[in-house]
């Protein structure tokens, strides 16, 4: 019976966490794959990634994958606090405890109860808070603004970030102990520039969702426009491709999108790189140490990016992950 248990819950959280994150990429299925792993435990984590790549959507998936997925999912932007409100959103606070404290207050901690709470843009939390987050993680106890006993809750707490840690830890912004607290199980999700086989199949996804939500007929996409969206690096990730769906939903319902329904700056991308392949590159007549050239432009690249990995996958045009498997193969040194 035991074992029926496990292997149903197995089943459900594998269907949760790849019907909610759409894609095929290597990069990101090894993320998926964790996080149905991670899912029925307790354990905190860190979900790292560029705005729009969907990090609190991960975290969603994670909660409901869980065992808690019938208990509350309680979000909170930590960008949005004030420093001197941030204390008593998260963890309450009690009559009289400041100016204007005219009754008893509920914070987010108290809130999530027995379920999940997501802890976006946790860089910015201040630092007096926290602390009191790093005694919650580790004893479960809080104490709310102005009161004199000490609260409980089994509330699993999940957080993500679009900054790099180490170096907010570095400046001093971020504490050590509370970083190495939420980073127990560090889940990254990749960019859409490097996940591009993934694009069609995302756009694909939001027309026809998108088209059901409004009751329009669904457009459909030519070849030329799937390429021209490929080739484009997608800053704002998939928040961006999602909100361009839904203006081509809007303004070409019923029909195919072609290259000129694009906007410019997509168009204008697309023309600059087919324009450079054209251009290829003239191989010197005495010849080229492939390999040798390779190493210099991995390390010409890390140099460029000051050692962010991402970054400099970018400008070799590689992903994230190739670059590493590269870095390895050569015993290149990341300075």
């Amino acid at each position: 019976m035991l074992m029926s248990t496990i292997i149903k819950d197995q089943s459900r959280n594998s269907y949760m966490v790849r019907t909610l994150i759409q894609g095929q990429s290597p990069c990101l299925v090894e993320v998926l794959r964790v996080a149905e792993i991670v899912a029925v435990t307790d354990v905190n984590v860190l979900i790292t990634g560029e705005t729009g790549t969907g990090k609190e959507l991960l975290a969603r998936t994670i909660h409901q994958a869980s065992p808690r997925y019938q208990q509350p999912f309680v979000s909170l932007n930590c960008a949005s606090l004030e420093e001197d409100l941030a204390d008593s959103l998260l963890f309450g606070h009690c009559r009289g405890a400041f100016t204007d404290a005219k009754r008893d207050h509920d914070g987010y901690v108290h809130q999530a109860a027995d379920g999940t709470l997501f802890l976006d843009e946790v860089a910015d939390l201040p630092l007096t808070t926290q602390a009191k987050l790093l005694r919650f993680l580790e004893s479960g106890e809080y104490q709310p603004l102005g009161c004199g006993f000490q609260r409980h809750s089994t509330a699993r707490v999940l957080a993500a970030t679009n900054r790099c840690l180490d170096s907010a830890v570095a400046a001093g912004t971020f504490r050590r102990d509370l970083y190495y607290r939420l980073n127990v199980i560090p889940l990254h999700l990749p960019p859409l520039r490097e996940r591009r086989s993934d694009i069609e199949l995302l756009a694909v996804k939001f027309l026809s969702s998108l088209a059901q939500h409004h009751g329009l007929r669904c457009p459909g996409l030519s070849p030329n426009a799937v390429q021209c969206l490929q080739k484009y690096d997608w800053p704002g990730n998939v928040r961006e491709l999602r909100n361009l769906c839904e203006r081509l939903l809007i303004l070409l319902q019923g029909q195919d999108v072609q290259v000129e329904n694009l906007p410019p700056v997509i168009r204008n991308q697309h023309d600059q790189k087919t324009a450079s392949a054209g251009a290829g590159f003239v191989l010197p007549v005495n010849g080229i140490d492939l390999y040798q050239l390779e190493q210099d432009l991995i390390r010409q690249a890390l140099a460029s990016s000051s050692g962010n990995q991402s970054q400099a996958a970018r400008l070799l045009g590689l992903t994230r992950d190739t670059l590493l498997y590269r870095i390895k193969k050569y015993g290149i040194q990341d300075r």
